[in-house]
């Protein structure tokens, strides 16, 4: 994010607090309870927003991991492709016989 796009939401936020607190007075809300009132939106907008960041690096769906993973996918694709077909042979009995060893041993427990 660049500092202009946190500057823009920075305001974007006061500025829907400030419609909040002027929505509360048209309601008919005094001064107080409006600015309580808009202050309860604002933390649970805030507070929703912050879930969502949290949701997404628990569950690593951010934009980070997503890239990280597809670059990872990327470069096995192609070392695969340039292998020859003996190594791709030879790398495909690795795997079934790690397959093998890893179903005996989960039977053996």
């Amino acid at each position: 994010m660049r500092r202009i796009d946190a500057i823009a939401i920075m305001v974007a936020f006061f500025g829907f607090g400030g419609v909040a607190f002027w929505a509360f007075r048209a309601y008919g809300f005094d001064a107080t309870n409006a600015g309580v009132w808009s202050q309860v939106v604002l933390v649970g907008v805030l507070l929703a927003w912050i879930s969502t960041y949290v949701f997404r690096a628990v569950t690593q769906t951010m934009t980070y991991n997503q890239q990280l993973d597809d670059y990872k996918k990327a470069v096995l694709a192609k070392q695969l492709e340039e292998m020859s077909p003996e190594d791709r042979e030879k790398l495909l009995a690795e795997v079934e016989a790690e397959k093998k060893l890893t179903q005996n041993a989960v039977k053996d427990e």
